[in-house]
């Protein structure tokens, strides 16, 4: 098997299991336990966690023995029990890979205490707690080692060479913790690191926890320019944030299978997940890796019967989708107003709003989903009858908050299915915002993974890159906030949502031309169509809402606009004249603008288009 990994991982990517620890403490294990003797007092916990990595897709799948030295045994009284916890630690992993035909890495973490010359644990006591850890894995049957988070040069060699002490021959993968720079805890760049790691006997180089994949894959670059040995790379599943006062690590699935692919571009032969990365994410992963080595053939089909089939169908061109979609493909300007779905079953008022909007000239409709987190009739179905009773283009809030995604494919093909053509890929609201606070939220993926499913569904590949026939055809949009306090991460995220498939993006509301400006410089490199937000305020209490409790940048001088207005029909007056001054402005910059109706008043909609003339859908100037 050791032969086998080593000539394997040389000529293709091999797929390694994520985290234990947040498992096991997302299965209500405390963090003050140790975590390694629960292979003896919980075998059947472990042995189930290991299997949900290997139906993900794993390959490689670690033992649950990160800690189980003897330096770290001894702060929970388990310092006798290294070789029994090892053992069997290795004996799960073996008992859950039977069925499967994959690898079992022995995992050795850092003893948790500092050694010479910066502590008191000397080299030689270092290397033997390797060495007794190191036996017990060997003695069990693993087929490789995985020496992972080490911050410090001077330790990861006493743990080689322990390995070498026991083995020889044993398959060694070396993996360095590394800052948002991408060198070593103790300062080692990667160059440094990598002749060291090499010269002590490593099989496999590589990085693991402490960053997530976008400072990782800048490190594994410079790795890679430092050595030809194989790679390996386990980020965190992002930069972990404290919520309710847990560590939460945010990256979804289908971020981490981008990166995945990135790695594996940049040479890494062994990926896989840290903190925070679970069986979903790497399931996703997976398929990933499947799609790129499909891709990465020369034969870009598989046979079925006797006959080639491609993996993916030609995307259905842009203007040929919808309506919207031709008017985005042709670069003229486009116009669509809000409709929000009701709180009941009556829909005559929202019919007839589409209605009128159609007879004055708006392109599409703009239907979200249960906004601020209320519970509203479902917008698809709103969407579906607008389209059908009216003849006017929908576009479709589609929202992660409240699906998983098996759901998440299912409303898809069923919406493709009844004709509904034009998205909005948003993540949607927190629960907490709206009037059932106590309801759950899913949020399986982001903006980005949904983005990235939707852009596979118009390729013709389901969730797991499988082949579903037609592509659905939907025109993919995303939404983007231009008055941000941290724009640069804002920026970011809409690259991904680019990388990812997006065809146009809809903004927050402007009443702040230069916000918009700057956004529209910040993202030249990525551009595509942009449909301006523009909200005809209705009163001052509706300004200070809308940029104290809705993140919206909204300037002193129109806070005091709004206020000089007397009464709510000259507020309301006032909100028209600024939005239209808004969308003038926009249409020079812009290619589209979408136009809220505040309280359902579409009149005051059209009030704001017509600012445009006569034909609001002139060709965009930008």
């Amino acid at each position: 098997m050791a032969a086998d990994f080593l000539a394997r991982i040389k000529q293709s990517p091999v797929l390694c299991d994520g985290a234990m620890g947040t498992l096991l403490y997302a299965k209500g294990i405390f963090i003050n336990r140790s975590y390694d003797e629960l292979n003896l007092s919980q075998p059947d916990l472990i042995r189930g966690i290991h299997h949900e990595y290997l139906q993900a897709g794993a390959e490689i799948i670690e033992t649950n023995t990160f800690g189980a030295n003897s330096f770290r045994l001894g702060r929970h009284s388990l310092a006798d029990k290294v070789r029994d916890i090892n053992h069997a630690g290795a004996r799960l992993a073996r008992e859950a890979a039977k069925s499967f035909d994959v690898w079992v890495g022995g995992s050795v973490g850092p003893l948790g205490t500092r050694i010479e010359p910066l502590g008191k644990t000397s080299f030689q006591e270092a290397r033997e707690a390797f060495r007794q850890q190191i036996e017990a894995l060997a003695e069990a049957g693993v087929d490789l080692l995985i020496l992972e988070t080490f911050g410090y040069l001077e330790e990861i060699h006493q743990a080689m060479l322990a390995a070498r002490d026991v083995s020889k021959s044993i398959p060694l993968v070396a993996q360095v913790t590394i800052d948002e720079d991408g060198n070593c805890l103790d300062g080692s760049d990667p160059q440094t690191f990598v002749s060291k790691l090499k010269e002590w006997g490593a099989d496999v180089i590589g990085c693991n926890c402490s960053v997530g994949p976008v400072a990782m894959l800048d490190a594994m670059e410079r790795v890679r320019a430092a050595t030809s040995l194989p790679l390996a790379a386990q980020p965190n599943a992002g930069i972990p944030r404290s919520v309710d006062g847990r560590n939460i690590y945010l990256c979804s699935p289908e971020y981490m299978a981008s990166y995945a692919r990135k790695f594996v571009a940049a040479g890494v032969r062994l990926v896989g997940g840290c903190c925070g990365t679970t069986p979903e994410h790497i399931r996703v992963m997976k398929s990933a890796l499947r799609v790129g080595e499909a891709r990465g053939k020369t034969a870009s089909a598989h046979v079925v019967g006797g006959q080639t089939a491609p993996l993916a169908v030609p995307a259905v061109p842009l203007e040929s989708r919808s309506l919207l979609g031709s008017r985005l493909a042709r670069g003229e300007f486009v116009t669509m107003v809000e409709i929000v779905p009701p709180k009941g079953i009556d829909v005559r008022k929202e019919v007839e709003g589409a209605r009128f909007l159609k007879s004055v000239g708006v392109d599409a409709v703009n239907v979200p989903d249960s906004p601020r987190a209320s519970a509203r009739m479902s917008n698809q179905a709103l969407s579906l009858l607008i389209q059908r009773d009216v003849g006017i283009d929908a576009i479709l809030h589609y929202t992660c908050r409240d699906r998983n995604v098996l759901c998440i494919q299912s409303d898809l093909l069923g919406a493709a299915a009844v004709g509904i053509k034009n998205l909005i890929c948003i993540t949607g609201d927190p629960p907490k915002m709206g009037n059932y606070p106590d309801a759950t939220a899913v949020f399986d993926v982001d903006a980005i993974g949904l983005v990235n499913i939707v852009h596979n569904l118009n390729r013709g590949l389901d969730l797991g890159g499988n082949p579903i026939g037609t592509g659905t055809g939907f025109v993919i949009g995303v939404g983007a906030n231009p008055g941000l306090t941290d724009m640069d991460e804002e920026i970011r995220r809409f690259e991904y949502k680019v990388e990812a498939g997006a065809e146009y993006v809809v903004t927050q509301p402007v009443f702040d031309l230069r916000l918009l400006e700057n956004f529209l410089k910040r993202i030249e490199h990525c551009r595509i169509p942009v449909v301006a937000g523009i909200w005809p305020l209705v009163s001052v209490r509706n300004a200070e809402f809308m940029k104290n409790e809705l993140r919206v940048s909204v300037p002193d001088t129109i806070l005091e606009r709004m206020a000089r207005a007397q009464t709510p029909e000259l507020a309301r007056a006032e909100g028209v004249a600024i939005a239209r001054e808004m969308l003038i402005a926009a249409k020079q910059m812009a290619q589209g603008a979408q136009i809220s109706a505040p309280q359902g008043r579409y009149s005051s909609a059209v009030d704001v288009l017509e600012a445009l003339g006569k034909d609001p859908g002139s060709k965009a100037t930008a």
